[in-house]
């Protein structure tokens, strides 16, 4: 199984949520093909309801603790229901690395 499959699982597994996104975006990076180093992670759940952005990473950051230790950079988008729909269902698309 791979870090991106494992992030998918845990986080389906321990945070209710309605839409979970896991995208490597490593090929943006000067790493070698196929490495999983860098990820984007979206994150709709009404557990953020209330909750400071501080404290929802903190939340995904505890839940993910092992597969951080892996990775060289994370990016986490977390929005409740009503959040995620004034967006538009969307996030931003992220740069390609000043090296790559």
């Amino acid at each position: 199984m791979n870090i991106q499959e494992k992030i998918e699982i845990k986080l389906k597994q321990n945070l209710p949520s309605i839409l979970i996104k896991v995208i490597n975006e490593s090929y943006k990076h000067s790493v070698p093909k196929g490495s999983e180093t860098h990820f984007k992670i979206e994150v709709v759940s009404n557990e953020f309801e209330n909750k400071s952005l501080l404290n929802r990473h903190r939340l995904i950051n505890d839940i993910l603790k092992e597969e951080f230790t892996l990775i060289k950079a994370c990016s986490l988008h977390t929005f409740t229901e009503e959040e995620w729909k004034k967006k538009n269902n969307s996030t931003i698309n992220s740069p390609n690395c000043v090296g790559h």
